[in-house]
């Protein structure tokens, strides 16, 4: 088996937590290099998994080796674009972890250079991949719910906001808040499973009321503590979100937090209402079938396989087919504009056509 060499750039949580483990599962690839800014970090992935070869911190080295054919971008936000523009311009084919970038315009770029490098470019919408949305998505395909009318999703949290002051909560940085953190794997699986229907319009309304006073803040819990700064840093994007999106399909209608005063279980899920049947997920877990015609509540069992090594397979396997997989760049623009028009309707405070 001929071995795809790699470069991951970024060797943060969503490198060890997710895309390392997956490729010591995979025999088709060599990671050549880890590579991080702060050494100690790539050194210390270095030495949890036995497949990295070399650490560096400057990816240029990774890009100007002629036997790296492709790279793992797997840094904050604000730096997908730059490090993946680079990638692309030097040949090699990219993976992005998501958000695609800050904004849509930015995506678009990329999108347009990995059409003129001809290189894959795939980006990070682990979701697609999960067992419960393969199998949503094809149960619509076949109508197995009538014509799905309406989709409500919440993705709420309780006093949860990520690394306050830091990179997740600086604008700039992140390009948002909840929405882009959370929203886009929400959203992204929605249109996934109505089949992408033509954007029309939307709406929405953000809030960043929570931690204006980021050193009184209080907290349950809180995801990449170790990268706060509530002493000098910055907290201008939403931990809030409502909105309303109109297709030429179903409508869609959501609300999102990381820290709303409301703390009850079970507030992350989607419901998906169709004329024959409905169906609400479990973020990240199993779905419950509500069938209208004999008005049985069915939970189907099935194993659940790794999503992260599920996307991480179709990603090299698209390198040597050339074929456009349903996380190529060119299938999540739509998620991206989406994002980016529901911020510019809450700034706005109007409805705006996609």
């Amino acid at each position: 088996m001929k071995q795809t060499v790699i470069a991951v750039v970024g060797c943060g949580r969503i490198a060890n937590n997710a895309h390392f483990p997956a490729f010591m599962q995979m025999d088709e690839i060599r990671i050549k290099y880890a590579c991080d800014l702060i050494e100690s970090k790539a050194q210390a992935s270095k030495e949890q998994w036995s497949k990295i070869e070399n650490v560096i911190t400057d990816y240029q080295v990774a890009l100007n080796d002629p036997e790296v054919e492709a790279v793992y971008v797997l840094t904050p936000n604000f730096a997908h674009y730059t490090v993946a523009m680079d990638a692309l311009r030097a040949g090699k084919h990219v993976f992005v972890e998501k958000p695609i970038t800050v904004n849509y315009a930015l995506s678009c770029e990329m999108a347009a250079e990995a059409a003129k490098q001809n290189k894959i470019l795939n980006i990070g919408v682990c979701n697609r991949f999960h067992k419960s949305v393969e199998m949503l998505e094809e149960m619509n395909r076949e109508g197995k719910f009538g014509d799905i009318y309406h989709v409500y999703c919440s993705f709420r949290a309780f006093r949860s906001i990520p690394g306050l002051g830091g990179a997740f909560t600086t604008k700039a940085m992140s390009g948002g808040g909840a929405l882009i953190d959370w929203g886009v794997h929400y959203l992204d699986l929605i249109l996934y499973i109505l089949g992408s229907p033509k954007l029309k319009t939307c709406t929405a309304d953000a809030y960043c009321e929570m931690a204006k006073d980021m050193k009184a803040y209080k907290y349950e819990y809180m995801w990449a503590e170790d990268t706060k700064d509530v002493e000098n840093g910055t907290n201008d994007v939403d931990d809030l979100i409502s909105g309303h999106v109109r297709t030429e399909g179903a409508s869609i209608s959501f609300n999102g937090s990381w820290a709303a005063n409301i703390n009850v279980p079970n507030n992350t899920f989607i419901d998906f209402m169709g004329t024959k049947a409905g169906a609400r997920l479990t973020y990240g877990g199993h779905f419950t079938i509500f069938d209208g015609e004999t008005l049985e509540s069915i939970t189907p069992e099935y194993d659940i396989p790794d999503m992260y090594l599920l996307e991480d397979k179709a990603f090299i396997e698209s390198i040597h087919t050339g074929v456009k997989g349903r996380s190529h760049i060119d299938n999540i623009l739509e998620t991206m504009q989406l994002l980016d028009t529901l911020y510019q309707s809450a700034e706005k405070k109007e409805e705006i056509k996609i």
